[in-house]
């Protein structure tokens, strides 16, 4: 439900729906438990048009399924960004990180996750299997010209 619908519905303004969620989620972030997290998956959102994009990051444990962070961009910077907030020794508690074949999230992953084994998601995999069967197919054709 839109901020400006729940304002109607209680005879408000937008801007107190807006104070409100900003204090909910300000609660939310300050009394949050991450510990124990063992497993996360990291895949970027677009929004608006063009190429804009948010990197978004997952609890993957079994039973425990939860969006942890957002952050603007899909850059290594921003990959980064939530690595330092989670801690060095949150980091090094991660057993698995699922994420797409971007380099900018391998890069980070395999630095400040070291010891988690980053598992490909699936898609990915399939699609670049599939360009590099279309390429074999298109160079066996043109070489038997």
């Amino acid at each position: 439900m839109s901020w400006d619908r729940v304002a109607r519905m209680f005879t408000v303004s937008w801007h107190i729906v807006s104070d409100a969620v900003g204090y909910v989620v300000s609660w939310g972030m300050a009394h949050r438990e991450v510990s124990g997290v063992s497993a996360i998956g990291v895949d970027e959102l677009s929004y608006s048009h063009g190429q804009k994009y948010l990197t978004l990051v997952y609890q993957l444990d079994h039973g425990n399924r939860r969006l942890l962070w957002i952050g603007l961009d899909r850059t290594k910077a921003t990959l980064g960004r939530f690595f330092t907030l989670f801690g060095r020794e949150l980091s090094d508690g991660l057993r698995f990180v699922c994420s797409d074949m971007r380099r900018p999230y391998l890069d980070v992953i395999a630095e400040r996750a070291p010891k988690a084994l980053n598992i490909l998601d699936r898609f990915h995999v399939m699609k670049h299997l599939g360009e590099a069967i279309d390429a074999t197919r298109r160079d066996e054709t043109s070489s038997d010209g």
